[in-house]
Parts: structure tokens; sequence; C-alpha cells
């Protein structure tokens, strides 16, 4: 290699080379950058991970839902440390396989990782990490939904009383030839179509299932909820189930399994004329009054009704509301026997904090970053984000009784993974020197504090 080449190579950017970088003055003295402080990372915070992970054997029980079908004399980095290489990273903001040409260097990956930050070789490169997702089929997939399950019941301690599952449809805009993404009339655009179940109480992920792009928002919706209920019932005996979705998921064959199982559910109705008529002496009288105080009228009532493609009558809460820009009129089928305006306001518009958590997936985690080009390496990918949700609320958790209790994921990611640190490997131990000025020491010490209390599942 001539000595032009190896300059090139031991410089980290191909057109300016400077050992030191020149900034503007401060009063008389010259502001200087070096890039020669040895190794150091921008994601402290990745040990708090580690702990999580070590504490719910999430990486271990998701490697032991996958097959490894390679020659295990040859390989050089293990089914779980990829899990671990993905999931980290994905939870500090690298969503993206190619992210791995320089992040598999880190320091404070490698240690979180499984590997001493200096001696050990690098992580998994971008091909290793594609070939790993590609090779991932349907029935690997399954148990790694049904892990994702294990873990939401490892974190929730029985007994129960209630339960609550909020479903919902998102959209995955595409921009290449992925498998089944197809052009969806409501959404007006090419796309796959995720179905996402969370806790409604807790907002822990339960369930991340990918499907075609021109799929109905209910599509599978009853097959999927089948499969969990009957889980969440050998897990919780005795405890209450409660469904709630919005509009989309008003198909017979989702209430049918609902009664059948025996779970109370809250589903949105569009709005038809039929629906109206049934209504109109609520929107009588909220115009009446509106009319008499001029001030905003929210009337409810219930009725029974039966659809056409319903085989029986099922219970309608009307919602009549009268603004001042005109009337808003909504409709929920249920089969609770409460009040109607207790059902509607007590019970199914809490189902809208399911979106705050579908936000955090797919804005805060890059979820929607499904590029590759077979369908099932796309749903590896959604469920490799939905666990890195999963230590995101382990992490939460862990800041019980703190300002950052109900702090979103990127306000998690930004104060607590995303700090600065030397990396030090001696003989003893590995040092990690954290800025005497990071501002939010007493958090991050109570996270660690909180999560090593966990009860290990390893």
């Amino acid at each position: 290699m001539t000595r032009e080449n190896t300059k090139q190579k031991e410089c980290p950017l191909n057109t300016v080379c400077h050992k030191q970088l020149s900034f503007a003055n401060l009063d008389s003295r010259s502001v200087v950058a070096e890039f020669s402080a040895g190794p150091m990372t921008s994601d402290g915070g990745s040990l708090l991970l580690r702990e999580i992970d070590r504490a719910t054997d999430l990486s271990s029980s998701m490697s032991r839902a996958l097959s490894d079908r390679r020659d295990q004399a040859k390989v050089h980095h293990g089914q779980e440390e990829l899990l671990r290489q993905r999931l980290f990273a994905i939870a500090m903001g690298y969503e993206d396989g190619n992210d791995h040409q320089s992040l598999r260097f880190d320091p404070g990956l490698k240690t979180a990782v499984g590997r001493l930050p200096e001696t050990d070789p690098a992580l998994a490169s971008q091909p290793t990490l594609s070939r790993f997702e590609n090779r991932v089929g349907n029935c690997e997939l399954r148990r790694l939904s049904d892990a994702l399950i294990d873990a939401y019941v490892a974190a929730h301690p029985a007994p129960r009383k209630v339960i609550v599952l909020d479903m919902d449809a998102t959209d995955d805009p595409v921009h290449g030839l992925q498998q089944l993404s197809f052009f969806h009339g409501y959404y007006d655009q090419y796309m796959l179509h995720p179905l996402l179940i969370f806790d409604g109480l807790t907002g822990f992920p339960v369930a991340a299932v990918l499907r075609a792009g021109n799929a109905h928002a209910s599509k599978g919706a009853a097959a999927i909820l089948k499969r969990i209920i009957r889980r969440l019932k050998h897990a919780y005996p005795g405890a209450t189930i409660l469904v709630r979705a919005d509009a989309g998921f008003a198909v017979p064959a989702v209430y049918r399994l609902l009664e059948r199982e025996k779970v109370k559910y809250t589903i949105g109705l569009i709005t038809n004329d039929r629906l109206r008529k049934r209504a109109a002496n609520l929107v009588i009288k909220a115009e009446r009054q509106f009319a008499k105080t001029g001030a905003k009228q929210r009337l409810f009532g219930s009725f029974y009704h039966r659809a056409g493609s319903w085989q029986r009558s099922r219970r309608v809460i009307a919602k009549v509301e009268r603004l001042s820009r005109g009337l808003n009129t909504r409709f929920v089928v249920t089969n609770i026997l409460e009040s109607a305006a207790g059902i509607y306001d007590g019970i199914y518009t809490g189902r809208g904090d399911a979106e705050n958590r579908i936000k955090e997936l797919k804005v805060h985690l890059k979820a929607d970053r499904l590029s590759c080009t077979r369908f099932q390496a796309n749903q590896f990918r959604l469920l490799l984000h939905t666990f890195a949700f999963v230590l995101f609320w382990h992490l939460r958790r862990s800041l019980a009784g703190t300002e950052l209790a109900a702090a979103t994921v990127d306000t998690l990611k930004l104060k607590l993974l995303k700090v600065g640190a030397r990396v030090v490997q001696s003989v003893r131990r590995i040092l990690f020197t954290m800025p005497r000025a990071y501002p939010y020491q007493r958090l991050f010490a109570t996270a660690l504090q909180n999560i090593r209390q966990m009860p290990l599942r390893c």
C-alpha cells in the first residue's frame, strides 16, 4: 500500500484531515478542536439499555424464538448479539442498517452489546445485519410475536382485575418495491398497513402485525385478538378484558369473537342515515337548548340497533354535540351496560392515548422505516422496533415519581441515552467517564437503581 493510500485510510474525512480545527476567537483566546480524546461515545446511556435487557431477558427470549441455521464454528456474530446490536441502535436513534458501518466500532455500543470496547473485534457490519433480517421466516415471526406477549405478561404480574386492549391501524408509506405494498384509497398513497395493539392502561405493546397496503383496517383483527385474548386469559384467570377500537374495526367478525370470548368492547361506528334517524330526538333536544342558551350542548343516549350484516341487535351509544360551528354526532357499539355518558367519556375516549404510543413508535423510533424488499423482513423490522419500544417502556417505569415518569421516547433518548462519555478499558474494569456538567445525573442514577432492583427473568 502506498503512503498516499495509507493516509487516506487513516483519515476520517476524505477531503479535510487536520489534527486541529480552529474556530472564531473568544476574547483573546483561540478556540481549537482536536480529534484526539481516545475512545469516546455519544451514547453513554446505552448502559441503561444493557441493564434493562439483562433484567428482562428480552434479547435472549427473542433469540430463542428464532432459528440459526449457520455453521456455528464459522460464526463471528452470535444471533443474540445481532439482536442486541440492532435493538440498542434503534433505541438510540440509528434505525438504518447503513448506520452500523461506523457504529460497529463505537465503544459504548460494543460494551452494551457484550464486547470489550477496545480489544474485541468490531460488531456486525451492515451486510451481516441485512442477511440476518432477511433470513427470518413466518414460523419464527409467529414465535417472536408470542415472545412479545410473554414480555407483556412478565411486565404485568398477576393477579389483575382489568386488562384494556387498544387496537388501531396505521399507515406506512413506501417509496420502493416492497412486497405487498399497494395503493390505499383512504390514505391516498402506496403503503404497508400495520395493525398495532397496546395495553390501554400502561401503554405496553402487545401486538405489531404488518399487512398488505390495500388491506382493510379490520383485516386479520379477529384472529389476532383471539390468540392474544386466550393467552391473557391463561395468564390472568378471572380478569375482565376490554377491547377499544375505532370504526375501522366495526365488523361482525370482531363482535362475534369478543362476545364468544366474553370480552367487553367499545368500538366506534361509522355514522349513517339509519343511526342519525335513531338519534333524531337527541339532536332536536340539543338544538333547542343551544338556541335557548347559546352555549355548547353535549347529550348522550343509547338504543338497540341491528345493522344489515348483524345477526342480532346490539347496544349503540349516541353522542350529540351542538357547537357554534354546527352539529357533531358520534356512535359507539358496546356490550357494556353502564350509562351512555359513562361509557363514552369514561371508557371509549381513553383509546385516543394509543395514538400517542403509535406516534412514539413511528416518529421517535422510526418504526415506519420498512425498506426491505421481502415482506417477512419488514415484519421482522416492525417487531424489532416494537421490542425497542419495550426497552423504553421499562426505562420510563424506572423513573416513576420523577419528572420523567411520563416523558416521551424522544425526551428519554435525549436526556438519558445521549450522554457523551470517554471509555477506558483496563484489566479489571471498563470505565465510562461522563461530563461533570451533565444535568440529569440524579435521574440517571435513579433509573439505574430501579432497573437493578427489577427481578431477573434470566
